[in-house]
């Protein structure tokens, strides 16, 4: 049963004045021989003043009522008021006088910031009086000041985040639209957006509606809005949506498993909705108040150990969501084991000496050196811009070696690149597989670019629909997949050949939290099979399924180990419980703080 929704705040009932209302708003879409319901008769208000969080799974309807909101689309029914101006009658008015970052902003990459800074300020129409203490305020704000002649496109990602909200706020709008802006963000950079946000409310007395694929953000929001297929589920504190969930949320441990295989054998349970990794635990949510029959989980002598956990968002969200998925999520798992890879289970499959990349003058990636173990799942974490890419493409035959030794599943990559990426899979960062193909065109492309006979490429065909759910989307043009598919395809692609190793960079990025914990199922199931992983991510979270990890800065490692001993170094009485976020930020100030002193 999903959990009781937060009391709805309809129009009518508030009495406040409201910087954004949709009454019975409907849109639809119109592709091919397909319609497709973005919003249905939705009712939500947006209070004055007040940071509000937009949250939903992938399709939910997120970015169509933000640019409903901002004029950018009309609705087929309802009314839409913005700043108490009447969307459909007046739409260039209100494009005028609200602040929209959409998930892709449009900077200049061949601008430099100060230009994109004075472009957006033409187009706002400001005076070079205004612009001076503007521009002084947003670099100071953002920390761009320091770096105002450089060009946008050779900016970090959350460099380039910074100065697009920069550009939205030259002249600041009563109310701020922000669609999903700390997608791609390392979370030094989104604590950052965040006080920025925080910042114009209370100097400004702006509001703010903001989506977010990482419910832990939603933590930080005044108010949340829920909403799943078009329609709102709920609207309330972040409090009003988790209490209901108390006496529902657990943390299991059981000395006798691994993390991974604990929680595998907790999701199998009845009456347990969600199962994750958090920290050394495994944290569940349950059906109905109270711990279902743990006694399956474990053989022998074996304990498990359980104790209540403080409810959240995320635990309300995953429970009114989640539904059944999770049975049919776990026949699917039963379709993705391989064949264990040969080869001594200890054996290193990744072994990277002082590896550096050099552009010109400038050392992308210096002195870097680790290795990752057969089967074992290596987590390769730092800010933007600190060189994770550039090493992920090195270590997968794509960009050459300045110097140092890498040897990759026992090939020396200096001199026999080609061969290695034969036993390798790769996930890119961003979704890179052909837009204009099918689904069932990319697969049939990447069996064949991996020199599969014809009877295996059939089967592995037939194995990547099933497994990942791709057989309804088989002949739909791949560019057009929801975000969470377009995920599975290219995962899929990147297993055609069943490779020993498996390169996933960032590749959770933007993926609502359902997507993302289907993923990391698949994952964990890969990696219990023998498959060998290395993953990029900037969910701190996801860090605690790696064996090992390390974290980097500006192109070197600050630290690298399990889990537990990165979050142990960060431990104190002030602190008895850190998560790896807390580690991930006290590694980087630290290493900021030497970088200062010997400045």
């Amino acid at each position: 049963m999903p959990p009781p929704i937060a009391r709805s705040c309809r129009p009518t009932e508030v009495a406040t004045s409201a910087a954004l209302v949709f009454e019975g708003v409907s849109k639809t879409f119109s592709a091919r021989d397909r319609s497709v319901t973005a919003l249905q008769s939705l009712d939500i208000r947006i209070q004055t003043g007040k940071v509000t969080g937009l949250i939903g799974p992938d399709g939910a309807g997120k970015t169509t009522l933000m640019r409903l909101a901002a004029g950018l689309l009309l609705p087929d029914a309802g009314r839409i008021h913005v700043l108490g101006i009447d969307v459909v009658r007046q739409p260039l008015e209100v494009q005028s006088s609200v602040g929209y970052m959409p998930q892709r902003f449009g900077l200049y990459e061949d601008l430099s910031v100060q230009e994109n800074l004075d472009f957006y300020a033409d187009l706002q129409g400001l005076g070079s009086a205004e612009r001076a203490a503007s521009y002084q305020e947003l670099m100071h704000m953002t920390g761009l000041a320091p770096f105002t002649r450089r060009l946008a496109g050779r900016l970090s990602g959350g460099m380039k985040q910074k100065l697009g909200l920069a550009c939205t706020l030259v002249r600041p709008p009563r109310l701020l639209l922000l669609d999903e802006p700390t997608v791609g963000v390392d979370p030094v950079s989104r604590r950052e957006l965040w006080s920025i946000v925080y910042r114009q409310v209370k100097e400004q007395g702006m509001s703010v509606l903001l989506s977010t694929a990482y419910l832990d953000e939603a933590q930080r929001c005044d108010e949340v809005i829920l909403i799943h297929e078009g329609q709102r589920l709920g609207q309330g504190t972040p409090q009003h949506f988790s209490e209901p969930m108390r006496g529902r949320t657990f943390r299991v441990t059981a000395p006798g498993f691994t993390k991974r295989a604990l929680q595998a054998r907790l999701s199998a349970v009845p009456g347990i909705v969600d199962a994750i990794i958090e920290g050394e635990h495994v944290r569940i949510v349950t059906e109905d108040p109270g711990l279902p029959d743990l006694s399956l989980v474990t053989t022998g002598q074996d304990a498990v150990h359980t104790e209540p956990a403080e409810p959240i968002f995320e635990d309300a969200f995953i429970a009114a969501l989640k539904g059944g998925r999770a049975v049919e999520s776990a026949r699917q798992l039963s379709l993705l084991p391989q064949v264990m890879p040969a080869g001594p289970e200890q054996e290193a499959v990744i072994e990277v000496r002082d590896l550096e990349r050099r552009f010109g003058d400038f050392y992308a990636v210096k002195n870097v050196s680790f290795s990752v173990q057969r089967g074992e799942i290596f987590g390769l974490l730092g800010a933007n811009g600190a060189g994770k890419s550039t090493t992920f493409r090195m270590l997968c035959g794509l960009l050459p070696v300045s110097a140092g030794k890498v040897h990759v599943a026992g090939y020396d990559l200096r001199r026999a690149a080609a061969r290695a990426r034969g036993r390798l899979g790769y996930m890119a960062q961003r979704f890179s597989l052909y837009g204009d193909l099918s689904v069932l065109q990319n697969l049939r492309f990447f069996a064949s670019a991996y020199g599969l006979g014809r009877a295996r490429s059939r089967a592995r065909i037939a194995w990547a629909l099933e497994a990942f759910e791709l057989n309804d989307y088989s002949g739909d043009s791949s560019r057009d997949l929801p975000l969470g598919f377009k995920q599975r395809l290219a995962m899929a692609a990147a297993l055609m050949h069943q490779p020993d190793i498996l390169f996933l960079d960032e590749p959770t990025s933007g993926v609502d939290p359902l997507a993302r914990r289907e993923f990391w199922q698949r994952i964990n199931a890969l990696a219990e099979s023998g498959v060998t992983v290395l993953v990029t991510t900037h969910f701190m979270d996801e860090a605690n399924y790696c064996d090992r990890l390390v974290i980097m800065a500006e192109g070197e490692v600050l630290a690298s180990g399990t889990p537990a001993e990165m979050k142990a170094r960060f431990r104190s009485n002030d602190l008895p419980d850190p998560t790896m976020e807390d580690a991930f930020i006290g590694l980087i100030e630290a290493h900021e703080q030497d970088r200062g002193d010997v400045v």
